[in-house]
C-alpha cells in the first residue's frame, strides 16, 4: 500500500478527531454532556470514522511488514549458494525420464485410438436396439 495511502489515512483520522472535539464542545455549550453526548448521531458517526481509519492504518502497517518479510526471504534465497539447495541433483535426472515416458505415452495413445472403433460399433447396435425396444413397450 505505500506511504501516500498511509498519509491520507492519518490526515483523515486527524480531521475526524478534530471534528469530534468540536462537536463535543458544541454539545457541552448546549448543556449536553457524558452519556447523552455519546448518543448523539454525529458523535457516533465521527467515532465510527475514527475507528475505521485506525483499522485501515493497522492493515497498512501489517501489509508493509509482510512485504518487508517477503523481500527479506527473497534476498536470503537469492544469496544462498546453489549447492545447498539439494534438489538440483534430482532435477537433472527428471528430464531424461520425462522424455522416455513421452515415448511410451505415444505408443499407448495409438493403441487407444484403435480400441474405440470396436466399442463404438457395438454401442451403435445397442443404441439402435434400445430405442426400438422403448418404442414397442
Amino acid at each position: 500500500m505505500g506511504l501516500k495511502r498511509k498519509q491520507v489515512q492519518l490526515r483523515h483520522k486527524a480531521d475526524f478527531e478534530r471534528d469530534l472535539q468540536n462537536r463535543l464542545a458544541d454539545l457541552s455549550g448546549k448543556g449536553v454532556e457524558g452519556p447523552k453526548a455519546d448518543r448523539d448521531p454525529i458523535v457516533r458517526k465521527l467515532k465510527a470514522e475514527i475507528r475505521e481509519a485506525k483499522n485501515r492504518l493497522r492493515r497498512i502497517d501489517e501489509h508493509d511488514k509482510r512485504t518487508e518479510e517477503m523481500a527479506k526471504i527473497k534476498a536470503d534465497r537469492a544469496a544462498a549458494p546453489a549447492k545447498e539447495k539439494g534438489r538440483d541433483a534430482g532435477k537433472g535426472e527428471k528430464p531424461k525420464k520425462t522424455a522416455e515416458e513421452g515415448k511410451e505415452k505415444k505408443a499407448k495413445g495409438e493403441k487407444k485410438a484403435a480400441a474405440p472403433k470396436s466399442p463404438e460399433g457395438g454401442k451403435g447396435k445397442k443404441a439402435a436396439e434400445a430405442p426400438e425396444e422403448a418404442g414397442t413397450k
